[in-house]
């Protein structure tokens, strides 16, 4: 395995390390003012800052000993220009890198090795298991659900010109990436205003068009062609689903006709989709019998997709039926000829019928407990007293509604448009098919009632009990809900009505569980470790009650929140575990770091495939884990959790962030339309502030407290208790806790401390600094002595030295970040003195931009 993982670290070298150097060198001909200065200065101030930091210099330090002796400015305005051209120089250095990576991508992973679709095909003959896997074809599925969470920096037209630049940097067209390189320079990098629900909608339909609509499609096709008659027609393997218009989550900007108008770009999207790849085909179908029919459906999609006030009159069935026809005249009088670029388009069409992306709907179960306490007082659907009764009392007046109400004998607009999102379900589901909006999900879900609450709002916008075509999805996130998650559903599963819906939507209920408020809550042991346990009761209580249970995993971009390398989480589940489908959401940056490309988005869904279906099919599959493993993992979780327990009830703890970390201006980034916290109070609460902004303050603040604190302190504990020799024979044999120890060495190979180092001495927040850094070297000394390697993530060469190189990339802003911080602060103590504080400001948010891009996955 060494030579091959050299090869391709050497390749990683040539390809993105070498060719980054030479490009950079373009960057003078940038269309920026005085930029050959910049480009040279920037080189300068980067090495200046290596050389501060060593020596333990601020960062306030480096930057006045850097204007000192390298510039003659002394003027505060000729100072701040320079740094926001640093700023500009150094976000399309971040660009070009993003782009030689993504146009390495195949020649440093290998496409056809461990965890494709090559390697199960090759396993499935060994195995003989051919059968098996038409089985376990049957329900099987992955399903990508694209987030609207603000954690993506690049407006569409920058993700434009990192594709093209790609496409450039592939065939070696150094003009063309001298122009592209230009076009960068003249393209603006960030929003002046805040994205409306819809923009972000529109931004993620750029990634369903040009990325998954491809990859996805040849996923399908593979399958079919190499094993034949294991896919059946109605389960097209990949799923994609869509939370931006859908989530209204403390998000007011949200509404119902929003939700429709993205349901319908959507449709609009898949069916130009659609239309450009008729047309393509009519140039290869040129035969007798087959040309006519190519030709009558592309004027079909054309009226159905230009012509104003057209009635849609097309189904996916009938795209389906078209294909199948013309594929059995090509069979049967052309030979075959072409017949693959048939096959693609029928693939593409099971996977996204007219609906491209299942459009989830999601709210907060507080909302849905006020609305309907109003539709108590304001209507007779409920009675009066129902604010009072017990829980039994209220689930039984939910299920006697008997009549439908209109919302606006409501007086408040958020409990208005919450029952009118439920009447517009309806809609989407008649234009764009049942799959186009058919999920519910409950935010901080407690008990039986918060699902109930939300099929008496169905039932009160007029749905039928018996024609209910929705799936209600509770979601669990605290450490508290994930450990009563079993009782709630234990409950609801003896509910005579709820089953009886359950029956009607085939005995399935998907429960999701949310990685990234659980890590805020009890730390990163106890968060991963509580939702593992989760997942064994839920899986045994439904299996007891005859129900397929489906998992849905609210993950972020980073390991604090629930990312990193997840097909690894997938294939580390034990044999206890509900395995019938993966789903996961995909967040901001990860969509473009891990989906960016078709190539990089096909093989990171291949991964998600293999890991589902080898889990079942092959003898080595990951067992379940042994008592004595369940106990050690229990003691490292409660002890970690005790840890990162004592840092979050320290006095200064949120205090500390939001002094020393940009956390105060994500809301101003106008980078999503949510806002950062979830209730509007202007004192500082973690329960209210988002796991986003959370996150993402402490990786700007390169400490990424969320991704491993209490690691150290656990593994210390468990060494000191004489269990070592079972932690290390548990992380040998263990693919969970091997990945989820991995994940957090990626956190920490993320962090940097010199940049803060001189919070140490603070008379206020310099014991909380001293508390992440002793835990950071506890993690550090432990993780290395269990990994055997001689620094962190020793084991993953190139996906090193990537983070080592943008790492490089960003300390430049880093510090400009961490000084206009410093500035900021040195402004609000004088009195009156707030002259230029509003350039500083903005310095720190286009710093932040920079940075987080860089990161790939840090918020």
């Amino acid at each position: 395995m060494e030579a091959p993982v050299n090869n391709s670290l050497q390749q990683f070298k040539n390809l993105v390390g070498t060719k980054f150097q030479l490009y950079n060198s373009l960057f003078t001909s940038l269309p920026f003012h005085r930029v050959e200065k910049t480009g040279i200065f920037l080189s300068l101030f980067l090495l200046h800052c290596e050389e501060g930091y060593a020596k333990g210099s601020s960062p306030q330090a480096i930057m006045d000993s850097f204007f000192e002796q390298y510039t003659t400015y002394r003027d505060e305005q000729q100072k701040t220009d320079l740094l926001f051209r640093f700023v500009q120089y150094a976000e399309r250095q971040v660009v070009l890198f993003d782009a030689l990576e993504d146009a390495a991508f195949r020649y440093i992973r290998d496409l056809q090795g461990t965890g494709t679709l090559r390697h199960l095909q090759s396993e499935v003959i060994q195995e003989q298991a051919l059968e098996q896997l038409t089985d376990k074809l049957k329900d099987f599925s992955v399903r990508l659900v694209l987030t609207a969470h603000p954690t993506q920096f690049y407006p569409s037209e920058v993700l434009g010109i990192i594709n093209d630049l790609s496409k450039a940097l592939i065939s070696e067209n150094t003009a063309q990436v001298n122009m592209y390189l230009q076009q960068l320079g003249k393209t603006p990098f960030f929003k002046k205003e805040k994205p409306t629900p819809y923009d972000e909608a529109i931004s993620l339909v750029w990634f369903l068009e040009n990325i998954f609509y491809q990859a996805a499609g040849r996923i399908l096709s593979f399958m079919k062609a190499q094993f034949p008659g294991a896919i059946s027609s109605d389960n097209g393997v990949i799923r994609m689903g869509f939370w931006p218009g859908g989530d209204r989550d403390g998000n007011p900007f949200v509404n119902a006709p929003t939700t429709l108008e993205v349901a319908a770009a959507l449709r609009g999207s898949i069916m130009k989709c659609y239309f450009r790849e008729v047309r393509t085909l009519r140039r290869r179908l040129t035969f007798k019998g087959v040309e006519n029919v190519v030709a009558a459906l592309e004027s079909k999609l054309y009226r159905n997709l230009f012509i104003p006030g057209h009635i849609a009159d097309i189904s996916s069935q009938e795209i389906v039926d078209t294909l199948s026809a013309i594929r059995k005249t090509i069979m049967e009088e052309h030979n075959g000829l072409f017949v693959h670029l048939v096959d693609n388009l029928m693939s593409k069409v099971e996977i996204f019928g007219l609906f491209f992306a299942s459009l989830d709907i999601r709210q907060d179960s507080s909302v849905h407990e006020a609305l309907l306490d109003a539709v108590a007082q304001k209507t007779a659907a409920l009675p009066d007293n129902y604010a009072s009764l017990d829980e039994e009392a209220r689930i039984r007046a939910l299920l006697s509604i008997r009549q439908a109400i209109d919302p606006g004998e409501l007086d408040n607009q958020l409990h208005q448009d919450s029952l009118r999102t439920v009447a517009t379900i309806k809609e989407i589901q008649a234009a764009n098919g049942e799959e186009g909006c058919h999920r519910y999900i409950i935010s901080h879900t407690t008990s039986v009632l918060n699902v109930m609450e939300v099929y008496g709002m169905f039932l009160l916008s007029g749905w039928k009990k018996e024609e209910m075509t929705i799936d209600i999805v509770p979601l669990f996130e605290t450490i508290d809900d994930l450990r009563h998650a079993g009782q709630v559903m234990k409950a609801l599963y003896e509910n005579a009505e709820y089953r009886e819906h359950l029956n009607r939507r085939h005995c399935k209920q998907t429960i999701m569980l949310g990685f990234s408020d659980g890590t805020k809550d009890g730390g990163y042991l106890m968060a991963n470790w509580s939702i593992y346990k989760a997942k064994e009761e839920l899986s045994a209580i439904s299996k007891k009650y005859d129900i397929d249970v489906v998992f849905f995993d609210g993950r972020g971009g980073p390991p604090a929140r629930g990312g990193g390398k997840t097909h690894q989480f997938y294939a580390s589940m034990g044999r206890n575990i509900a395995n019938q489908e993966i789903q996961q959401t995909i967040q901001g940056q990860t969509i473009s770091s891990n989906f960016g490309t078709v190539d990089a988005a096909q093989f990171n869904m291949e991964q998600l495939v293999h890991a589902g279906i080898s889990n079942d099919l092959f003898s080595s599959r990951e067992v379940t884990l042994t008592k004595e493993a369940e106990d050690l993992l229990q003691s490292l979780a409660d002890a970690g959790y005790m840890a990162y327990n004592k840092l979050k009830t320290h006095p200064y703890f949120l205090e500390y962030l939001d002094h020393a970390s940009p956390l105060r201006y994500y809301a101003e980034a106008n980078i999503g339309s949510r806002p950062s916290k979830r209730n509007a109070s202007a004192k500082l609460n973690l329960n209210d502030l988002r796991a986003v902004p959370y996150v993402g303050a402490w990786s700007q603040l390169k400490q990424n407290v969320p991704g491993y604190y209490g690691v150290g302190s656990a593994l210390q504990q468990m060494d000191n208790e004489g269990k070592w020799e079972a932690v290390d024979h548990l992380y040998q044999h263990s693919l969970f806790f091997r990945t989820l120890l991995d994940n957090c060495e990626m956190a920490m190979k993320k962090s940097y401390f010199p940049l803060t180092a001189y919070l140490a001495k603070h008379p206020q927040y310099g014991e909380v600094w001293q508390m992440i850094y002793d835990e950071f070297e506890l993690a550090k000394k432990y993780l290395l002595r269990l990994t055997r390697a001689s620094e962190l993530m020793g084991n993953s060469p190139i996906d090193q030295l990537s983070i080592q190189m943008r790492e490089r990339i960003v300390l430049p802003l880093l510090t400009t970040q961490q000084y206009a911080l410093t500035r900021i602060r040195e402004l609000d103590a004088v009195p009156g003195n707030g002259h230029g504080r509003e350039t500083y400001e903005k310095l720190v948010m286009r710093c932040s931009f920079g940075i987080i891009n860089a990161g790939r996955n840090s918020a």
